[in-house]
């Protein structure tokens, strides 16, 4: 080969994985901003320090679709957008204050919570039941991370704690769960449609 060539093969490949590169960034900022608006969509209960909120569900969203390591990069950034006081967390919150409060446990969860759904739905496949069961557990990662850290700043017995922040949310989680594998498999069904 010429150098010519050699020179327009390279620019070539640096063109395509530029593109996938962007590509990539531009899914995992779009699960930034569904998360926060997610974050928005909160019902505040009486009796529970924790909001509901619409977050789980992008979390383990951007876990199935985006995979394991773009999830945990778009959930990472997340936190770090919210810990830098951009308010991105419920109830516009923002900055260390939100992250070592009651809600905490949760939020610092999401990273690894998107990547165990992404890993998961990787190993099982892109059925409804693979999916939901994937979005399950990464739920379930966040309810127990969550729940175990107001334990631990309340004071409060783990029980007592899961009663705060696990048993007013399964239910929800639930739901949130069959979302995401009826998303997430439509999305694979246009995927495999259009090429």
């Amino acid at each position: 080969m010429h150098s010519k060539e050699l020179m327009l093969t390279g620019a070539s490949r640096y063109s395509a994985y530029s593109n996938r590169a962007f590509a990539r960034a531009v899914k995992m900022l779009a699960f930034i901003c569904f998360t926060s608006i997610g974050a928005q969509l909160a019902v505040r209960l009486p009796f529970t320090p924790v909001p509901v909120t619409m977050q789980t569900l992008f979390v383990v969203l951007a876990g199935v679709t985006l995979g394991p390591r773009d999830g945990f990069y778009a959930m990472l950034s997340y936190i770090a957008l919210g810990f830098a006081g951009v308010p991105v967390f419920a109830g516009f919150g923002f900055g260390p204050a939100a992250l070592v409060g009651p809600t905490g446990g949760y939020l610092v969860s999401f990273p690894a919570a998107a990547l165990v759904s992404g890993y998961i739905s990787a190993r099982l496949g892109s059925s409804r039941r693979a999916i939901g069961a994937a979005s399950l557990c990464g739920m379930a990662l966040i309810l127990v991370s969550g729940a175990s850290y107001l334990a631990l700043i309340s004071g409060l017995p783990f029980s007592r704690a899961a009663l705060l922040g696990i048993a007013p949310f399964a239910a929800g989680e639930l739901v949130k769960a069959l979302m995401v594998s009826f998303i997430a498999h439509r999305r694979t069904d246009l995927q495999s449609i259009l090429g």
